[in-house]
């Protein structure tokens, strides 16, 4: 026995879901459709081939999304990685018997041992505080100013570098002189 493979239209006519009617007149109209595109020069819209377009432009450009975000987070990771490097190589070395520095991160006050030098450098802006990880480390203003270029949440204490310079005002006995045996 060999088996037959049965068109839609005879399949449908077969378990009587279509009658013979309904077959002839789809039959019809669709030989009128094909006349009348023959007639006009009319090309045959395929409303599959433009789905498939439709997807893979959108496939095309959910990849462009992604690619994007790849390269940000591509960006930021080179980013931490020429943080972390500028702090490893111009740490300056902690005291762990030194005086406290006490400073906030997120609200909460923590505290660093350093030596009385570093600590008025860090007062005066000399040096800053910066986050490496969870630790904290010291470094000083210039490349505290280079790690907030990249990010600026890992600088932590960088005070405003204060200058010594006395403001000259016009002093009315600048013209005269001290004598050298004024007692005060």
């Amino acid at each position: 026995m060999s088996k037959q493979k049965l068109s839609l239209q005879e399949q449908l006519l077969k378990s009587g879901l279509a009658s013979s009617a309904q077959a002839k007149t789809v039959k019809s109209e669709k030989h009128k459709q094909t006349r009348q595109q023959r007639k006009n020069n009319l090309d045959v819209v395929d409303g599959a081939k433009e789905l498939a377009l439709k997807a893979q432009a959108e496939k095309t450009e959910k990849d462009r999304a992604l690619n994007q975000l790849r390269k940000q987070q591509d960006a930021q990771k080179e980013l931490a990685a020429q943080v972390k490097q500028l702090i490893e190589v111009n740490r300056h070395p902690q005291d762990a018997e030194g005086v406290a520095y006490n400073f906030t991160d997120h609200n909460k006050v923590k505290t660093l041992y350093v030596t009385n030098t570093m600590r008025g450098q860090l007062s005066n802006g000399g040096l800053a505080i910066v986050k490496l990880g969870q630790g904290y480390e010291v470094v000083s203003s210039e490349v505290a100013n280079k790690i907030s270029q990249r990010d600026p949440a890992c600088v932590i204490v960088h005070n405003v570098l204060v200058k010594t310079e006395v403001q000259k005002t016009e002093d009315p006995y600048a013209a005269y002189q001290i004598p050298d045996d004024l007692l005060w």
